[in-house]
This record gives structure tokens, sequence and C-alpha cells, in this order.
């Protein structure tokens, strides 16, 4: 009589009173997780004929082998260590692997390859995903800073001047403290190597982005006669930079005991006033 100390074929606990797991041989096993890994996807994901190729057998050899369940080689999968189900999708895993190596060792680290060895996959699927370098970096900066919450703020009406100062700034602030750091990282990377390809090539693509979407709107800002007609590029830096030095110095300013930082909340409120009293037409509302 079997309890659950019994062995199954899969090397997993046998249920009471149920039917023995069908044995799936091991060299399916391994032929269905190398097709996964070629094509980068999880084995569940995997055709039986594109199983039963890489075994070199028929498809309906492979299902009498299988004893006519695709369920068979994946609870065989599992029982080897690999869950069937997959992993995320190689975009995500590779965006993740990247934001790591940025926020650890700055933009240099992320290679192709050590990306490639921290999610997982191949070079060839992160040429596949982004088309190279530039385009993970882009997809890097879109999914950790604030550009694509700040495209949608400034998209939509926004009659109170104070509060989508108040809105960009804490979006911003977001995008500074959360982990991994990239957003520090990067600015870190512009202050320290200038002439890298890699920090011209994601300043080219995400500060213009930045600086033309935040200038258009301070352009209209300045039409509305709410601000001062100044220059729309020394607008977004007055209104980028303090917060920006702030947040940037923040960790390191923790650290001194004579120093009383302000919470988040506080330093946005201080930075929008100073920033609409610097080129507000009317000072703000307290």
């Amino acid at each position: 009589m079997s309890n659950l100390s019994d062995p199954s074929p899969l090397g997993g606990p046998r249920l009471p009173g149920g039917p023995p797991p069908h044995a799936v041989p091991d060299d399916l096993v391994r032929a269905a997780l190398r097709v996964a890994r070629t094509r980068d996807v999880p084995v569940a994901d995997v055709p039986l004929i594109a199983v039963a190729e890489e075994a070199g057998i028929s498809r309906s050899t492979l299902m009498r082998r299988l004893g006519g369940s695709r369920r068979a080689l994946d609870e065989a999968v599992r029982a080897a260590g690999v869950d069937p189900g997959g992993q995320r999708p190689v975009r995500e895993r590779a965006v993740a692997a990247a934001a790591d190596l940025i926020s650890e060792h700055g933009l240099v680290a992320a290679t192709l390859e050590r990306v490639a060895d921290g999610a997982g996959c191949s070079v060839h699927s992160l040429y596949a995903a982004f088309g190279g370098r530039d385009g993970l970096l882009h997809a890097v900066y879109e999914r950790y800073s604030p550009i694509l919450d700040v495209e949608a703020v400034l998209a939509a009406p926004h009659e109170d001047l104070q509060e989508t100062v108040r809105t960009l700034y804490r979006l911003l602030t977001e995008a500074f403290v959360r982990e991994p750091r990239v957003v520090p990282a990067m600015f870190a990377d512009a202050l320290s190597r200038p002439e890298d390809p890699a920090v011209q090539a994601v300043f080219r693509h995400a500060f213009s982005r930045m600086v033309e979407g935040v200038g258009t709107w301070l352009t209209g800002e300045i039409a509305a006669g709410r601000i001062r007609d100044l220059p729309p590029l020394l607008l977004v830096q007055q209104m980028l930079g303090p917060l920006a030095s702030h947040f940037l110095m923040r960790p390191a300013a923790a650290q001194l005991s004579v120093t009383d930082l302000p919470t988040s909340e506080e330093a946005v409120e201080l930075f929008a006033d100073n920033f609409l009293r610097a080129v507000g037409t009317r000072p703000p509302i307290s």
C-alpha cells in the first residue's frame, strides 16, 4: 500500500489512491529544456513538435513516450528543478538586470553580455528585443525615469500651475529615491564620464525628450501669463536643477549628524514654492 513517502517515477511524492504519474524519460526533459533555452521561452510555450524534432522522434512517438499527456512533460521538467511556466519575458528580465547593473556600477557596466548573463538569456535575444545596447538603455530609462508619467501629466489639462509643479516634483522625487537607483547613477555618469558613448546616447535620448516636453509646457505657461518670459532652457534648468541636486546629495547628507533633512514631501513643497516665486508672475498661494 502506497503512502506519501513512496517515491514516484519523477522523484516526487505519490498521492495515496491515485494512479502513478507517467515516467518521462530524461532525454525528453533535456530536449525540452534545450529548445526552451534556444528559443528563450518557457518550456510550457515550446510546441511539442519542436521537442520531438530536438529528440529526433516523431510527434506521435513523443506523445506515446509521454503517456499521451503534455502535462507529464511539464511535471517532469518541474521535478528537474525548472518552472515549466517559465520566466518573465526576456524584455522585462533584461531591463531589470540592466537597471541593477547601472545602479551598482554605472552605465559602463551594462554591457549586453553582462545584461544577458543577469537576465538568463542570450545576447542574440537582446538584439531581437531591443535592436542593440542603445535600445536597451532607452528602455531602462523609460522604465525607471519619470518621463512617461511626466509626459502624461503635461498632456492633461492643467490650469493650476502650482499643483502641476508639485506633481512634477513628486514624480521626479520618486525617480531619485526608488530602487534600483538608476536615475542617480545616470546623473553620476553624466558628470564623471560625459564623453562615454553610452552616456551620450542616453542623454541625447532622455534629456532632450525631458527638456522638450517640459520646455513646451513652460512656453505655454508664458503665453498664458503665469510665468515670466524667460528662455525655456533656463526655465527648465531652474525648475529641475535644485530638486535634482538635493536628491542626488541627500543620501550622503543623511549621514551628517549636523544635517536636519526635511521629508521628501517638505522638500517638494519648498522647491515648488521657490521656483514659482522666482519665475511666476503671481506669488504662489501658501
